[in-house]
């Protein structure tokens, strides 16, 4: 078993649901290595409990078939989708940002205001350049995925 950080396996970080490889170049294991080591398990270690990862590396047949965007930085093993058992996505993305982890980008996607477990986090590292620091939130609008600049109010 592949370890990209002390709690975080290879094989959690592309594991999928979809009937596809999604094995990734030594480049991407490098880039997944980055995120772990630099953001992910830096909180993992900070919240004490295990780190849900719904959605780490993509192949590109696999970002096809969930219908990912071409330019996902999930494609180089740049992002992960994150929860916590236990603890309100909303809370983490609070989290993220208070420990000033370096992330290119931190979106609360789809999360339920009033549900505690509602959508989910991504949170993105880039292992060379500078990080953005960019902070979004992702809803639907007529279909269509909209994203705003910030997060809820209720974390600000």
């Amino acid at each position: 078993m592949t370890q990209l950080s002390p709690h975080i396996t290879l094989a959690e970080m592309t594991r999928t649901s979809v009937k596809a490889d999604n094995t990734p170049p030594p480049e991407v294991v490098e880039n997944m290595r980055a995120l772990c080591v630099t953001v992910l398990e830096p909180l993992r270690v900070a919240l004490g409990r295990p780190l849900r990862i719904n959605s780490g590396y993509r192949s590109a047949a696999v970002n096809k078939a969930v219908g990912g965007s071409n330019t996902s930085q999930h494609n180089a093993g740049e992002a992960a989708d994150i929860e916590f058992d236990g603890f309100p996505n909303i809370a983490l993305a609070k989290k993220i940002v208070a420990m000033k982890l370096p992330f290119d980008q931190l979106i609360c996607e789809f999360l339920v205001l009033g549900d505690p477990n509602g959508g989910w986090i991504h949170v993105s590292h880039k292992r060379s350049g500078k990080q953005r620091g960019q902070l979004l939130t992702a809803s639907r609008a007529g279909g269509k995925t909209v994203y705003t600049v910030g997060l809820p109010a209720s974390i600000r």
